[in-house]
Parts: C-alpha cells; structure tokens; sequence
C-alpha cells in the first residue's frame, strides 16, 4: 500500500510557496519537504490540522491511498 502526499497541488492551487507554507503551519522548510518528498513515516493530526486550515482543505485533498 502508498499513501500520496498531494501538499504539492493544493499549494500549486493557492499559490503559495514552502516557506510561506511552513510559517503559517509551524514547520521548518525542510520537514514541510520531507511531508511532500513522501519520505515522512507519520503525521501528527495536530500538524495535518494546520495544514488543512492553513490551506482551506481536508485531508483527503492532502493524503491520498493508492492501492499496490
């Protein structure tokens, strides 16, 4: 199983950039490209949550289950 991180698109959609991003949600740039990269092992729902809120979005918009 693979689970798609789509943080990508949804800042592509707002025009936003990573480090504008990683501000407003309380990341580092480098974590926020781990998250995007796919090469995270886990997500806090606190962080999920600013991100959605911080993007207008629900967590499906961000994470998506791709089946093998």
């Amino acid at each position: 199983m693979a689970i798609v991180v789509r943080i990508d698109v949804q800042l592509a959609r707002r025009k936003m950039g990573v480090g504008e991003f990683a501000e407003a949600v309380g990341l580092t740039p480098a974590n926020v490209a781990v998250l995007k990269n796919g090469r995270a092992k886990a997500v806090r729902f606190s962080t999920l949550e600013a991100m959605c809120r911080v993007l207008g979005c629900q967590p499906g918009d961000l994470l998506e289950f791709v089946p093998d």
